[in-house]
């Protein structure tokens, strides 16, 4: 592990919660079909409690294509004197959560002082139940004396599904947070002082006490930064494995958390690292990523003032935090991370104190001892009345990682299968080393295969892949285009460098630890993509972005440039046809470019003899009269709107049927 990732403590959810802006609206129930909706993204701090978010924060969300929020429930605020809860700061947001149709990473956190043991909570290793065992049964009654047992039972089922709050009228029907995270990073003291021993039996018992409100309830193992020589997972599990209930409550715990920042690579690695850790136990459990991001330094309130690199170390240029998001995606799902959620939504307050703010400045206020920079987590710009860092000349604007955000939303929208991994050869890397390459590839659910590429060099580097299919669409932050393969059944790709960064430690053959401009390749094996475009403008607040549309079955010649600057050959292939057909059958054709389809020229062979041109049209498709018994081959090429030809000269029998 790198021995920088320790200081990288960048949740402080006191401060991050409190910065949310305050503002009074009513939140009405929103209609959401409209919207983007990936089951496997989420952002941190989408909410306030006591009701302080406002509409149109849920709408930024939304647009982005996010389906989870994360933020904590903190104990000390709800239990304010023993056994007396009061629910109404997260009664609110709990409900305009779910009215947004946003689902709810709920973590579980903060212990009251007045049940405080040393760095421990009174009574937590006292029994759960009130028959002095740790054994769940029907409706058996929680132990009085182990409040951390009775807080986490009142709360999952005060805000479980057709809860108690939803039996107050808090909360709609049918509707509630499933997905409980038990405390925050407990490998960094910050956030847990106590023991790994300690830490598994607040595990434990929040499993227990969680199933017993609701059995349908999904426990997390928090989310660990691994900044520390201990792996708490593995250490936690040893512990577990001489609990003889072990098998019987899932080793108490379903689901487990990760948090990676700064270096992409990381995210993967670490994803890695606890699913190794659970197969030398022989489990296996949903792994999230409850945490990631980098924060900028050339915006504000990051230290844009700032010359020295040393100030810039474990930050990010805007740009770099727009590749970071889609490489730090790529990395979690193929090494089989299921949902990331990143931090955060807007700047809010970071690390900061609520209310720290300051003007955009050249670096005069840091000389007056004040705290003069802040954290530029967002992937949105604070608005005026955020309490914190709201003097942006640009409010509430959207940074390129929103962008970023939005693309792997659309791009990655239905279920995924990392697919081996791919080692690109000298041959095939023209410029620049193959160990600087990253490539990635994963197999959708709709069939399409979707490969990830990008640059860790300072030079850009052009590498030549395989064709899976037809055709490809090349997708970029900067734009769509469709791609035709060459003579050699290749695509050449051409990934930008990569940008300095202030890494102290790089992967083997990287200059950075955030790679160039990532290049999505979309393909449809042993067939042909049409081209879709995506959606990059986030518009005005509260304009939804609108679904993805589905590939219609005859491309649609949509030009992606000027025919005058189009210099790609067009892709042009034959639909089809049945082994035998009666005399009279149809034959169909089609074609793909970046500039649209001005003419095919459709060939015919009869009897494996001489080709002989049968159509020059503008239709894909006619009526061909044939002969029985004789057999028939098709082929065609394309001319594109720039003149451009199909760059295939020799004729192949794409498709071929015997007349009955």
């Amino acid at each position: 592990m790198r021995a920088a990732a320790v200081v990288i403590v960048l949740l402080l959810f006191t401060a991050i919660v409190a910065c949310a802006p305050l503002q009074a609206q009513s939140v009405i129930p929103s209609t959401t079909e409209a919207f983007v909706r990936n089951a496997h993204l989420g952002l941190a701090h989408v909410s306030a409690p006591d009701g302080g978010t406002a509409e149109e924060r849920y709408i930024t969300a939304l647009s982005l294509g996010a389906s989870w929020n994360r933020f904590p429930l903190y104990w000390d605020r709800i239990e304010t004197s023993p056994g007396n809860f009061q629910w109404s700061a997260y009664d609110r947001q709990i409900a305009d959560d779910l009215q947004f149709d946003l689902q709810i990473n709920a973590i579980l956190l903060g212990r009251p002082g007045f049940y405080a043991d040393g760095e421990r909570i009174i009574g937590m290793h006292t029994p759960i139940f009130a028959d002095g065992t740790d054994t769940p049964a029907a409706d058996k009654p929680l132990n009085p004396d182990n409040p951390w047992a009775r807080y986490v039972f009142e709360t999952v089922n005060r805000y479980k599904p057709d809860g108690a709050a939803a039996a107050a009228g808090m909360l709609p029907p049918g509707v509630g947070i499933r997905v409980w995270e038990i405390w925050n990073e407990p490998d960094v003291k910050l956030f847990w002082s106590a023991s790994i021993g300690d830490y598994a039996r607040l595990l434990k018992v929040a499993y227990l006490s969680a199933k017993q409100a609701d059995p349908n309830a999904q426990i997390m193992f928090a989310g660990l930064l691994f900044g520390t020589e201990d792996n708490w997972l593995a250490r936690v599990l040893a512990i577990f494995e001489q609990d003889p209930q072990r098998e019987a409550h899932n080793w108490y715990m379903d689901i487990v958390a990760i948090h990676a920042y700064a270096d992409p690579w990381r995210t993967g690695w670490l994803v890695l690292n606890v699913k190794q850790s659970l197969i030398a136990y022989g489990l296996t459990r949903p792994i999230w990523v409850t945490e990631t991001g980098v924060p900028v330094w050339d915006d504000y309130p990051g230290p844009t003032w700032a010359s020295d690199p040393a100030q810039h170390q474990l930050r990010a240029t805007q740009i770099q935090q727009a590749w970071y998001v889609i490489q730090s995606a790529v990395y979690g799902w193929h090494e089989g991370a299921d949902v990331l959620i990143f931090h955060q939504l807007y700047d809010d307050c970071g690390d900061q104190p609520a209310g720290t703010d300051f003007p955009p400045h050249n670096g005069t206020l840091c000389a007056a001892g004040m705290l003069c920079s802040g954290d530029a987590h967002g992937l949105f710009r604070n608005v005026r009345s955020s309490v914190c860092f709201s003097q942006h000349p640009v409010p509430g604007s959207p940074r390129p990682s929103a962008t970023a955000y939005l693309l792997l939303a659309q791009v990655f929208d239905s279920g995924f299968t990392p697919l081996p991994d791919i080692t690109l050869s000298a041959e095939q890397v023209s410029t620049g080393q193959p160990l600087g390459v990253f490539a990635a590839a994963f197999e959708m659910a709709d069939g399409r295969r979707i490969t990830a590429y990008w640059n860790r060099t300072a030079t850009a580097t052009t590498i030549a892949v395989d064709a899976a299919g037809f055709n490809a669409q090349r997708v970029m932050l900067d734009g769509d285009e469709l791609l035709a393969p060459d003579e050699n059944g290749q695509y050449r790709l051409v990934l930008p460098p990569a940008m300095p960064d202030g890494y102290p430690e790089l992967q083997p053959g990287a200059d950075s630890a955030i790679g160039g401009a990532p290049v999505l390749v979309i393909e449809r094996p042993e067939g042909v993509v049409d081209l879709v475009r995506f959606q990059r403008s986030l518009g005005p607040v509260g304009v939804p972005v609108v679904s993805v549309p589905q590939a219609p079955t005859t491309p649609t010649p949509i030009p992606t440039i000027d025919p005058a600057n189009d210099t790609t050959a067009p892709l042009a292939f034959m639909r089809p046809l049945p082994d035998s057909s009666p005399t009279t059958f149809t034959v169909a054709w089609g074609g793909a470019d970046n500039s649209g389809i001005d003419l095919y020229l459709v060939w015919v062979r009869v009897d494996g003899g001489d080709w002989a041109p049968w159509l020059e049209t503008e239709a894909t498709g006619a009526t061909y009269q044939g002969e029985p018994g004789r057999r028939y081959e098709f082929d065609v090429w394309a001319r594109d709107l720039a003149g451009n030809w199909t760059s295939r000269t020799e004729l192949v029998a794409q498709t071929a049927t015997t007349v009955e």
